[in-house]
């Protein structure tokens, strides 16, 4: 019986896919090392090494026989270290990915290195450098600044402390401004309960905010306009109080000024 031409058709494409596939597989031959440098850590570490402003993949091939060959060599460590500075500096999403898993393997192996902490520091990096402006996701923003704080606890004495410390300020202030903005955005918006819970989020997670004139204005503000005056008046004087040169002081006064009238009442009328 004849073969139906769908099935000699299937066959044909499966042949060339195949043949396809081999000569893809076949590209890029595996990577001889000689007997000599297989021998010597510090040799297969310096191949790579070299090897790297060629070809980025045959050099992490080398490096990551260092590491198998020569577990608890010194040029182990240091070519850890090399393989996951070379993924930082691509700098792409994938590639920081890989870092980041790659600094944590080695803190994992070498606990008690003197690069850990560098090795920590540079886990907050990877997610710090893909941080997106205040109204859009802040998950990264979450996650270095949680790392840059482990950073602190775990390695205090440690040369990145300071820069680390400062990163997590501008991550503080980030998260800060994004929770001020969708706080400041409800109370516009007259959703004044929302606001309240974004803006006194704001006022006890952050309380080194820069603009918190701003938070305490339109939480005197929410309150203002729900008619609940005790809870306006002590927002509405602190900003008085604590941020004379604020742009809102002259609202913030004329909100105080409105409550002390309606606590007092209207006029009596004259009989």
């Amino acid at each position: 019986m004849a073969s139906h031409p769908p099935y000699r058709i299937l066959a044909l494409m499966l042949a060339v896919f195949t043949a396809l596939a081999f000569v893809a597989g076949c590209k890029k031959k595996p990577v001889q090392i000689p007997p000599d440098l297989a021998a010597s850590d510090e040799a297969l570490f310096k191949l790579g090494e070299a090897e790297l402003k060629k070809d980025r993949e045959k050099a992490v091939l080398y490096l990551r026989q260092v590491i198998d060959s020569f577990p608890k060599s010194f040029y182990a460590q240091r070519a850890k270290l090399l393989i996951a500075d070379t993924y930082f500096r691509k700098g792409d999403e994938g590639n920081l990915i890989l870092a980041a898993a790659e600094y944590r393997e080695f803190i994992r192996s070498y606990p008690y290195s003197p690069s850990a902490s560098y090795c920590q520091y540079q886990i907050a990096m990877t997610f710090y450098r893909k941080i997106l402006k205040p109204g859009r996701d802040q998950a990264k923003t979450i996650q270095a600044l949680a790392e840059f704080r482990k950073l602190v606890a775990d390695y205090p004495a440690s040369d990145q402390v300071k820069d680390a410390q400062e990163k997590l300020k501008d991550c503080e202030e980030r998260l800060a401004d994004h929770e001020a903005g969708i706080g400041t955005q409800y109370a516009k918006m007259k959703s004044y309960r929302a606001a309240v819970s974004r803006l006194i989020k704001v006022m006890t997670t952050y309380p080194n905010y820069t603009h918190m004139d701003g938070v305490y204005f339109y939480l005197g503000e929410s309150y203002f306009q729900t008619r609940v005056l005790d809870q306006a008046v002590p927002y509405f004087t602190k900003l008085v109080s604590d941020y004379p040169k604020s742009k809102l002081v002259k609202k913030a006064t004329q909100r105080l000024k409105e409550i002390e009238a309606q606590k007092k009442g209207p006029p009596a009328k004259v009989k």
